[in-house]
């Protein structure tokens, strides 16, 4: 859970500044949808993006 902390403060909001806390909010919410449970690879899952990972996952069970 750490590294998560450490990669959304390195990738976004290090050296941002935001105008209002809603402006925050949204850009953190679509760091975390958009790019990190979808596209960012994880060293955790064999350097693949999560959503890669669970579609191969999801072939796996089906055959």
């Amino acid at each position: 859970m750490e590294s998560f902390w450490g990669s959304l403060k390195n990738e976004l909001t290090h050296h941002q500044r935001y105008p209002t806390r809603a402006h925050a909010k949204a850009a953190i919410r679509e760091y975390i949808e958009i790019f990190y449970n979808r596209q960012r690879r994880h060293s955790r899952l064999g350097y693949v993006a999560p959503a890669v990972f669970a579609d191969a996952f999801r072939y796996m069970q089906a055959a």
